[in-house]
């Protein structure tokens, strides 16, 4: 578990890091600002100035302190962020620091659902904790465990800031408990610009379109599609996500919370519709990079790596924005990698985002814990992270030109733009389901077994499940 409390006042320091003496070297200086706050009655802004020489034999570390005022006490907050995300969201918060006096104690772990609840059966739950799905929003909600955030906040603003499907999927029982800080697109499909242009290959707009280009990738003696299914024991999750967005655009967004929930079977026709589609693309070995076997057999972040083999061993490749952290180094976005949104099957369903994100919600009232909840849900603390990269935020009035490249504009445009956004299905189904026989029947229907035997196997659990 990793904790960063900003409590504790900076020293100067001289660090030598070389044993031998050298000549005057050439020396650069580094400004940073740190916010540390304490509990006593102030908070103080920090001034850190380093000087690096050019051969890193020493840092110096001179520190000026400014004192603000107050008597307001911190927050404390609880998420899953570390390193470059912690940072960013520390400096993000450090205006409202200053302006308002308000500190804020931030632990970080990766293991926040069983800290969480932990916290709270002894009685010290944090003030507000950043949790990256909302399916604990809604347990801990259905507990009364959260306060809901429509108690002081405007529901319509919020609507108007972030569209109704993000503040339907941060809601409970006619309550909004959540707010939206830090999300991910997953409709995407990635392909090599360069590639298509040497093929003259057009990206498609439909999903008839995308299979046309499919077999037209076939018939010139390639192959369209790669797919990696293997993540240890997570393996199968990638081909959750494919059902998913087919889904939405098959049966539309009410039939898709219905199946989420259960109140529909898996062998729903709906259900059985959105996973002969996939099984087109994901099924037929002469559409995927070294067929099923090796669909089966890839791992996920190996899998896009043929797009960018000379000549291609594949044109495409469906997965969320974090897969270009898997990229080959050294591609240009934009030039050797671009992306597509994945296209639409009914006319009627259009083009929904199927989206992830982290949801900050509330455990304790008080009116430091709510000016910090508004502060966070306002565009400007969220377009000073944007402007760093590693972001995207969906607030409309956060302006796309915050974003620092091309690619992170367009995702941004995708997420504000949809009319209809839903949450990654399988990570608000209990764990049994979602990441467990969801991901196994993937694996089946993928490897040849029946496609009713496999809805009916996944069923059986849900049975259970769901009780």
């Amino acid at each position: 578990m990793r904790k960063t409390l900003w409590l504790l006042p900076i020293l100067i320091v001289a660090v030598l890091l070389a044993a031998c003496a050298q000549p005057t070297p050439e020396t650069k200086i580094i400004k940073e600002t740190v916010v540390v706050t304490k509990e006593v009655e102030k908070v103080v802004t920090k001034e850190v100035e380093k000087v690096v020489t050019k051969e890193v034999e020493k840092v110096v570390t001179k520190v000026v302190e400014k004192e603000v005022p107050t008597s307001k006490g911190v927050v404390t907050v609880l998420g899953v962020w570390g390193g470059d995300e912690y940072t960013n969201f520390r400096d993000a918060v450090l205006p409202f620091t200053e302006k308002t006096g308000i500190g804020m104690a931030f632990e970080g772990t990766r293991d926040l659902a069983a800290v969480l609840t932990t916290r709270i059966e002894a009685g010290n739950p944090p003030d507000l904790a950043i949790l990256p799905n909302p399916g604990q929003l809604y347990e801990l909600a259905a507990e009364g465990k959260l306060v809901p955030l429509d108690s002081f906040m405007d529901v319509e603003q919020l609507k108007k800031d972030y569209g109704e499907s993000w503040v339907d999927i941060a809601s409970y029982d006619g309550h909004v408990y959540g707010i939206f800080y830090k999300v991910a697109v997953k409709s995407l499909v990635w392909y090599n610009p360069k590639a298509f242009a040497a093929k003259g290959y057009q990206i498609p707009k439909t999903w008839d379109e995308m299979i046309a280009l499919s077999d037209q990738i076939v018939a010139d003696g390639s192959t369209p599609w790669c797919i990696g299914l293997e993540s240890g024991s997570a393996s199968g999750w990638p081909g959750t996500d494919w059902i998913e967005d087919i889904m939405l655009r098959t049966a539309g967004p009410e039939v898709y919370d219905k199946w989420v929930w259960h109140e529909i079977p898996w062998t729903d026709p709906a259900v059985k519709t959105a996973w002969e589609y996939f099984g087109t693309i994901a099924r037929n070995d002469k559409y995927v990079y070294g067929g099923t076997t090796g669909e089966l057999s890839t791992n996920f972040g190996d899998a896009p790596r043929p797009m960018f083999d000379d000549p291609p061993g594949c044109y495409m490749h469906r997965q969320a924005s974090f897969i270009t952290s898997f990229f080959p180094k050294g591609l240009k976005p934009g030039e050797d990698y671009d992306f597509f949104p994945f296209p639409p099957i009914d006319e009627k369903w259009g083009t929904p985002a199927l989206v992830a994100g982290d949801v900050i919600v509330m455990l304790n009232d008080t009116p430091e814990a709510r000016q910090l909840v508004e502060y966070l849900a306002s565009p400007e603390p969220q377009e000073a992270w944007a402007k760093k990269g590693g972001f995207i935020s969906a607030n409309k009035r956060v302006p796309l030109d915050a974003y620092p490249d091309e690619l992170t504009r367009k995702m941004a445009e995708m997420i504000v733009n949809a009319k209809v956004a839903r949450f990654d299905g399988s990570d608000l189904m209990p764990a049994a389901v979602g990441a467990g026989a969801f991901w196994k029947g993937v694996l089946d229907y993928v490897g040849g077994a029946d496609l009713d035997a496999v809805l009916e196997e996944i069923e059986a659990v849900a049975q259970d499940a769901y009780k």
